[in-house]
């Protein structure tokens, strides 16, 4: 069994995530620069990078996480042409949709679980809570969930993996790392992202605090320069984390660039 435990950053929060024998795609987002995600209520952002592949090019896939149903996590190339074999794990509100485009889909309420099992290994995947916004502009926008996918093997939790999806930071993340202590990797939504002059995903200083909270011993930062609507320089997380003297190890893949997900020795 391959345990090099890695991440393949193809662009915005799109992932090809590895663990064990197990292949996850995340958040899969393939337009193109100039194309516009279109995010509801007559809103849109052009992306302004490519994807560092196509649907295409993509390795079998034994199932997709998807955070939550916006232009820029799920977009039109992807309904048109992913591969509709591997499940689609994902809010209720999401997979109401996606069932309807003909996808195979498995919906999560908050703290529900789902596993895959290959051989004598498991991918334990939990839906955690995630906040968009608050107030009413939370209740406009669609709902969002975090992941922890735990690699399982011999009944043991081998690797553990947050995915905060679209969230900003706060007391649920406390919970989270009450119910999942010793958090091996989180892959974090940054961005800063702006809508009706609000923040709905966590610039530099909400990011370090959500760091703070979970404390995972490394952070792959994703989905902060590929729309317009990112307000938050990835390099203002990176700059404040360096200040905040945490003890995670920060790594920042480029566009197609693979980085392992094994905490340092």
């Amino acid at each position: 069994m391959d345990t090099g435990d890695r991440l393949h950053f193809i662009g915005t929060a799109t992932t090809v995530v590895t663990l064990g024998s197990f292949t996850l795609l995340t958040d899969p987002n393939f337009l193109h620069r100039g194309q516009r995600a279109y995010l509801g209520w007559g809103l849109s952002s052009p992306r302004l990078t490519a994807p560092a592949v196509e649907p295409e090019e993509l390795p079998a896939l034994d199932a997709v996480l998807l955070s939550h149903l916006h232009g820029d996590h799920f977009d039109r190339v992807s309904r048109a042409r992913l591969d509709r074999s591997a499940p689609v794990l994902s809010t209720p509100h999401a997979v109401r949709r996606l069932d309807s485009w003909g996808f195979d889909t498995q919906a999560l309420e908050t703290w529900q679980q789902h596993s895959l099992v290959k051989g004598g290994e498991e991918l334990r995947v939990t839906a955690v809570p995630a906040i968009h916004a608050r107030g009413l502009l939370g209740r406009m926008l669609p709902p969002v969930m975090g992941s922890i996918v735990e690699h399982v093997v011999g009944g043991e939790v081998r690797r553990r993996v947050y995915f905060s999806g679209d969230t900003l930071t706060g007391d649920h993340v406390d919970e989270v790392r009450e119910r999942f202590p010793g958090i091996d990797a989180a892959v974090v939504h940054l961005g800063g992202t702006r809508v009706l002059m609000r923040t709905v995903t966590m610039d530099g200083p909400m990011g370090v605090d959500f760091v703070e909270r979970c404390a995972p011993a490394v952070v792959v930062p994703v989905h902060h320069d590929d729309y317009k609507v990112f307000r938050s320089p990835l390099s203002d997380f990176v700059r404040r984390s360096a200040e905040s003297g945490t003890s995670a190890v920060l790594r920042c893949p480029r566009r197609g660039e693979v980085v392992s997900l094994e905490p340092p020795a």
